[in-house]
């Protein structure tokens, strides 16, 4: 490898003599400086990291001594200077750079350890404008990209996490860092800066309402490295944006082993699908099974919500994702684990539950410290090839909507709210959605069908399968309200829901054929409303 157009060649071993410490997460710094030390290393710092290596005895000098120029403006202008910038970028082999550094007394920095202002935290404590603001670092991305750039002769870190490994390398390497390790040092310090930048330029984009900015970064950190992906043979790794909702990314993990890909992203789903129960309007229970719910109910208890959400499909539930609006208690814990679950995520759990829970060891337990608001703005984004689609999260709610009522016969209050309670789950269904609700509760669901009409027969036929298995004398659906999450095209759709049982509907509209499937809805005494807004999921 050689460095610059002038072919010089990269040394692999560098010294370390003089090291540039300037953080803001001052976790393992001292021991670090500690070791630097005691390998002669020379120790430069700025502001409250000279102050706290200065006050544990250590030989440190500021960055002001070296430039002769004062920290000012608040600590904006600091490390803003040639001979900073010199000694990060000169190439150490390159005669015309060692004349320059000479003449203009400049000295060498080996080693850089920069962590940046606490922007995303600040930002999603939710600081006003001016204190979000004054946290954007500056001199920090700067002299980690210099040295970052410089990599082959200088050695950067950016996390705490790292500092153990330049420990024990320098020490098995007589105050030494090989080549590779800086660059590998160099791709993370990379990668940072573009997180950090990215974190600033979506925040703006929220500040200003600028609703799809010219350029879209999105930036993350990385939680874990997964076994695999959706199937064994991809790879895959959880990273974390900093959005400040509660959710599978903030959770705690209280119990079973790391979770999977597809418990992720099941785990998602459903937590998301049960917010939309605020828990002070009663327990509400959520089952997923492959990123689409099997079943959903509310109920006088949580146990009493996880068993009329299991009574809608029992054979789909076998190894699925349990999401509750309420803290988990003992009497739903002994339910839920008669099961075999994946997961259970709550806002939180008892201790008499979370003993019953531990009963499962490999059965995964999450808590996230509340519900996430259903209405928040957000945005979501998927890849395409050679390209990132990115939208504003779906935060319709039906509640929110001015529902128009357009057959002849009204909704009874009761066949409202089975209307509304369906048209929540399929929100989170895949489209195409139809689903059946008889009293609060899930009587067929069907999912990602190519033509609504199969989506509505196979909810009917899930409906009579839970009815036989439950040993009920009818399904659910008859009497029930059926949900449609995009327009009915036809009325073929409409008459299979009929059929099932169904007395009122609920659906955005919008059809070219509205009229006919009106007329079908009139000659059925079936009372139709539209909401005006679909809820398409793919």
């Amino acid at each position: 490898m050689a460095v610059a157009s002038k072919k010089i060649p990269v040394p692999d071993k560098v010294k370390v003599r003089t090291a540039l410490l300037s953080v803001s997460d001052k976790t393992g710094i001292v021991e670090l400086a500690r070791s630097l030390a005691e390998h002669g290393v020379t120790l430069l710092s700025t502001g409250g990291t000279y102050k706290a290596l200065a006050a544990e005895g250590l030989a440190v000098t500021d960055v002001s001594e070296i430039t002769g120029f004062p920290e000012i403006m608040d600590g904006r202008v600091k490390t803003l200077h040639p001979l900073v910038h010199g000694g990060l970028l000169a190439i150490r082999d390159d005669a015309e750079h060692q004349a320059a550094m000479a003449a203009h007394g400049i000295t060498a920095i080996d080693l850089v350890v920069i962590n940046l202002y606490p922007f995303e935290s600040v930002r999603a404590a939710g600081g006003d404008y001016p204190t979000t603001v004054e946290n954007i670092d500056i001199g920090g991305p700067a002299m980690i990209r210099a040295s970052a750039k410089n990599h082959a002769y200088v050695t950067v870190l950016t996390d705490p996490a790292d500092y153990p490994a330049v420990i024990e390398s320098l020490r098995a390497d007589d105050g030494q860092t090989a080549y590779a390790f800086r660059q590998t040092l160099a791709a993370k310090a990379f990668a940072r800066t573009a997180a950090y930048d990215a974190a600033i330029s979506n925040w703006f984009a929220e500040a200003l309402d600028i609703e799809m900015p010219r350029h879209r970064v999105i930036g993350g950190v990385l939680k874990e490295k997964m076994r695999y992906g959706e199937n064994p043979h991809q790879s895959a790794g959880f990273y974390l944006t900093g959005e400040n909702r509660p959710g599978v990314a903030t959770a705690n993990l209280l119990q079973g082993k790391q979770l999977s890909y597809n418990n992720i992203n099941d785990t998602d789903a459903a937590f998301e699908l049960v917010c939309e129960f605020p828990a002070e309007k009663g327990p509400a229970c959520a089952i997923i099974k492959h990123a689409n719910p099997c079943g959903v109910a509310t109920g006088t208890s949580l146990a009493d919500a996880y068993r009329r959400a299991l009574a809608c499909d029992s054979v789909s539930a076998f190894g699925g994702i349990i999401a509750l609006n309420q803290v988990l208690d003992a009497e739903a814990a002994e339910e839920i684990v008669k099961l075999f679950t994946e997961v259970i995520v709550a806002p939180s759990v008892t201790d008499e539950a979370k003993a019953i829970v531990a009963r499962k060891p490999n059965l995964r337990l999450l808590v996230t410290g509340g519900l996430a608001d259903p209405r928040d703005r957000g945005l979501s984004a998927r890849t395409v090839s050679g390209g990132l689609l990115v939208q504003t999260r779906d935060n319709g709610m039906v509640d929110d909507l001015d529902l128009r009522v357009v057959t002849k016969r009204a909704p009874s209050s009761q066949e409202l709210e089975d209307m509304k309670f369906a048209f929540k789950v399929a929100k989170h269904v895949k489209s195409n959605a139809v689903v059946y609700a008889k009293d609060g509760q899930t009587a067929g669901i069907g999912a990602g069908q190519m033509s609504r009409v199969d989506s509505a027969r196979i909810a009917a036929i899930k409906a009579e399968e839970a009815a036989r298995a439950a040993g009920w004398p009818q399904p659910l659906t008859k009497g029930s309200a059926v949900a449609s999450e995009a327009f009915l095209p036809f009325a073929d759709g409409l008459l299979s829901a009929i059929a099932a049982g169904a007395t009122a509907v609920i659906q955005p509209g919008g059809s070219m054929r509205d009229e006919e499937v009106i007329a079908a809805a009139d000659a059925n005494d079936v009372a139709m409303v539209f909401t005006g807004m679909r809820h398409f999921r793919h």
